[in-house]
């Protein structure tokens, strides 16, 4: 299980986000930030995305793939989920 406080660090090197903030709440604003990224600041969003790691691969069969979504929403989700792998992964290897 992610820690939230750590998600909610590490996204705020990307994003200016509330620290007391749901991870529900994130998700929306997050998506809300992807909307407007792939609309008016495409080179932003992809510097976002490479600089959070989040595959390009995996993105784009997301993207071609999920129905029901909107492309924010599948991204958004994407960053998250790379996100939460980070810190699951330095919680391994720190010990905590």
């Amino acid at each position: 299980m992610t820690d939230t406080n750590s998600l909610i660090k590490l996204i705020s090197k990307h994003f200016e986000v509330p620290e007391n903030i749901t991870e529900s709440h994130l998700r929306d604003v997050l998506v809300k930030t992807f909307e407007y990224l792939v609309d008016d600041d495409f080179p932003k969003l992809l510097q976002v995305l490479y600089r959070a790691d989040v595959d390009q691969y995996k993105l784009k069969d997301l993207l071609e793939n999920t129905e029901g979504k909107s492309t924010a929403e599948i991204i958004a989700d994407a960053y998250i989920d790379r996100q939460k792998a980070k810190v699951e992964t330095w919680k391994k290897y720190s010990g905590g």
